[in-house]
C-alpha cells in the first residue's frame, strides 16, 4: 500500500449511505477507484490513491448528504491518510471513534457514523 493510499469499508446503511461517506472522502483524497454501486451488497469498499486530492476546506465535507441509517466505517492506509480520512468524517458526519490498530507501516481506525 503506497503512503497516500487509503482503503474504505463500510457496513450498514444502504448504497446511498456508503456514497455518501465516499464523497466526503473526495475533497481529501480525490476520486476513489469506483463509488459503490451494488444495491444488494451489506459491505462497501472504495480505495483511493490519494495523488489527486486537493485538499478541502473545513466544513466542506457537509455537502456530502446524511445518512439514512448507522455506517460502520473502518479506514487503513499510512498513519497520516487515516488522520486524515478520520478528520474528514468527523467534520462531515456525527461519529465516534471505535478504535484503532497499528501495524509498522499502516493503520486501520474504525468510526461508526450516525445519521
Amino acid at each position: 500500500m503506497s503512503g497516500t493510499q487509503l482503503t474504505v469499508t463500510l457496513s450498514g446503511g444502504g448504497t446511498d449511505d456508503a456514497r455518501a461517506v465516499v464523497r466526503a472522502l473526495e475533497g481529501t483524497f480525490g476520486a476513489p477507484d469506483e463509488l459503490p454501486a451494488d444495491k444488494n451488497a451489506t459491505v462497501h469498499t472504495a480505495t483511493f490513491d490519494g495523488e489527486s486530492g486537493t485538499g478541502s476546506a473545513p466544513g466542506d465535507e457537509k455537502a456530502s448528504g446524511r445518512l439514512s441509517a448507522p455506517v460502520t466505517v473502518t479506514v487503513q492506509g499510512s498513519p497520516e491518510a487515516v488522520r486524515r480520512a478520520s478528520d474528514t468524517l468527523t467534520r462531515a458526519f456525527t461519529a465516534r471513534d471505535d478504535g484503532a490498530a497499528s501495524g509498522d507501516q499502516e493503520q486501520e481506525r474504525q468510526l461508526l457514523l450516525e445519521p
